[in-house]
């Protein structure tokens, strides 16, 4: 029987899976992590750039006396 090869995961992937505390899941899991990662950054991509990235996108809440 052979063994499962795991994908090759790239390094920013693996960087930031550990920055996250993903250490066992990259250990155990690396074709998911790998999955959430392509899915984040093409989420991330499909959204509208920000001119003013200081500007908060809806007004603070406040408390109503």
């Amino acid at each position: 029987m052979t063994a499962k090869k795991s994908p090759e995961l790239d390094a920013d992937i693996v960087a930031l899976a550990r920055a996250a505390g993903l250490d066992k899941a990259l250990k155990n899991f690396p074709a998911d992590i790998s999955a959430a990662a392509h899915g984040a950054s093409s989420a991330r991509d499909t959204l509208p750039v920000q001119e003013n990235v200081a500007a908060e996108p809806w007004p603070p809440m406040r408390v109503r006396n």
